[in-house]
Formats: structure tokens, sequence, C-alpha cells
């Protein structure tokens, strides 16, 4: 009944805030007015590997410039069985012990082939750790559980060459939605969970719930609108609010991985943050939940604030490691 309830505000005008540095300031006002994609129709195969390739050949200059920032990492294929990936070495951290599973984001569609390697030089190269980088496959053609299956087969993959407090689970947007998935896959399956979990900017509620789906539409410029096509296209069918769709709705209360989360107070996915980490720890697991002020969804690509909260999650990945939480 609440839900039908609407509360009408007056149009305005939003300025961007003085309380951010000016290289975030840029960062907003040049995504201002990005053009959104055309829909296609759910039955639309053609119409949307079409879409996936326009989304990837607009990003994938962005994230080669962003790939020189990586510097020493190193990078080769790698096989997780039916999908394929990449292993990516920081120099000296390939007998630290240290190991991150990263699951590229990309709206549950794209992402993948050099974009995932990028996100995977990145998150090496961010974390100081050996990075396995998954390229599940996705729709249209690979529907869940598909993605998910993938991505449960390369955890495996890991757990057979690594101990299981060495391992760091990384997701981003939709990657964290698999992320979170996985976790909550693995317990059922009874296998060994990771020493840690960092979901940045996490889409994990396919049914879109919160109250940021509504309040930061048209004020996230990177996001500026709900996903739900994709995510019908996504679930195929299945239950949108099921666990393994919707990891927000999982049952906490048996168990979790210490677990980050971040967001800005401008991401379309706030709300998923802010009740990801309120269930998780209300169901007796650590979470720790940094929200950035103005930051849209993923970043501002870069500004200051960028570099400061990815410290505070390597701050926390230091301390899953080294065995204080």
């Amino acid at each position: 009944m609440t839900s039908e309830i609407e509360q009408i505000v007056p149009e305005r005008r939003i300025r961007l805030p003085a309380s951010i540095s000016p290289e975030a300031q840029a960062a907003l006002a040049r995504s201002l007015d990005r053009p959104v994609a055309p829909t296609p129709a759910l039955d639309d195969i053609a119409g949307w590997q079409q879409r996936v390739r326009d989304t990837d050949a607009a990003l994938l200059p962005f994230m080669q410039m962003l790939a020189q920032m990586a510097g020493d990492v190193s990078a080769e294929s790698c096989n997780f069985g039916k999908a394929s990936g990449y292993l990516l070495n920081q120099a000296d951290a390939s007998s630290t012990g240290r190991v991150v599973y990263d699951i590229h984001g990309g709206a549950l569609i794209s992402g993948g082939g050099e974009i995932c390697k990028t996100m995977g030089l990145l998150t090496a190269k961010s974390l100081q750790a050996r990075c396995y980088a998954i390229d599940y496959r996705m729709p249209p053609l690979h529907p869940y559980p598909t993605p998910l299956d993938d991505c449960v087969e390369g955890y495996r993959f890991l757990l057979e060459r690594h101990a299981p407090n060495e391992i760091i689970v990384r997701g981003a947007s939709a990657g964290a939605n698999l992320a979170g998935a996985l976790i909550l896959r693995a317990r059922d399956e009874g296998l060994p969970l990771p020493a840690g979990v960092i979901l940045a900017t996490p889409e994990i509620d396919l049914t879109e719930s919160g109250d940021s789906f509504r309040t930061n539409e048209y004020i996230d410029v990177v996001l500026p609108h709900p996903l739900m096509p994709i995510n019908l296209l996504y679930a195929a069918g299945h239950d949108l609010a099921h666990p393994y769709l919707s990891p927000l709705f999982g049952d906490f209360t048996k168990g979790f991985p210490p677990t980050v989360i971040t967001t800005g107070t401008r991401d379309l996915f706030l709300s998923n943050s802010v009740q990801m980490h309120n269930r998780l720890r209300r169901a007796g697991n650590h979470s720790e939940l940094y929200i950035e002020e103005a930051m849209p969804h993923g970043g501002f690509f870069p500004a200051p604030e960028d570099a400061a909260l990815a410290a505070d999650v390597r701050n926390f990945a230091d301390r899953v490691w080294s065995g204080v939480i």
C-alpha cells in the first residue's frame, strides 16, 4: 500500500557541490547530459548484442588510458573451466599469499574481454596483490544462472590453488551482485568462504526497491536511470528477489565474510549499499561502509576522492589478509 504513495517535489536545479575537489566537480560536469543507449526488446538478441558492442567500444579507450596507471602489473590468460579470464601479477606480490578474485562490472551484460583484463590490472595495482579476473559469460546468449555458475567454478579453481584465508573476493557494480551471490552459493554448497569481500557500489537488488533508485535518478551522472530491462534480461524469467539474483535478500544469520562496501551520495545504488551494510552487521557479521561525498556510480574517474576511497579499501584488505578482522 505504501509503495503506491508518491511525494511530489517542485522542479529544482541542483548545483555542483562546493564540498568536493575541483577535479571531482569537473568530473561531474563532464558527465552531464550523457546520452542514454536505447533499450532493445527482451527478445531482440541482435539488438542486445549491438548494445553490448557499442557500450564496450565507448568504454575501452578510457579503460586503456587507466591501464597505463597499472605500471608493473603483468597479465596472462587463464582458464576457469568453461569461462576464461586473466591472471594479473603485481610485481613482488606473487609470493605474499594475497589473492584477489575480481568480478568485473558492466550492468550484467558488458565489460568482458579487454575491459575485464584492464579492471583486473587496476585491482592488482590498487591492492598490491595477485589478481584472478574472471571473464564470465553474459546475456543475451548466456543469462542467469550461467554467469553465476562461471563465477562459482572460478572460485573452486582458486580454492584448488590457494588457502581460503588468502582470498578476497571483489566485485564492482554488477560484479558485486555476482560476488555476493557467489558467497551465498558457496556457503550453501559447503565451500570454504574467502577471508573477505569488497563490494564496490553494488548492484545487489535487481528488484530496485531502494529509495535511491528514485531520489538519485538523473542525479547520478554515470548511471542516471534504473536498469530493470537489463535485470529482466539477465534473470531470464527467474524471481528477481531470489538471493542468488539479489544478494541483498540473503540470510546473513548463517554467516558472511568480513565485508567493505563503497558508494557515494549521488550513486543510484546508494540504498543498496546502506541496506546491505545494515543487514550484514545486524546479523552479526563484520561490515564497513564508506560513502563518498557527491560521488556518482563507480567514482569520479579520477579525483582525490577516488584515491582516498581506494586507500580505505586497501586498508580493509590489509587488515583482512593480516588476520586483524
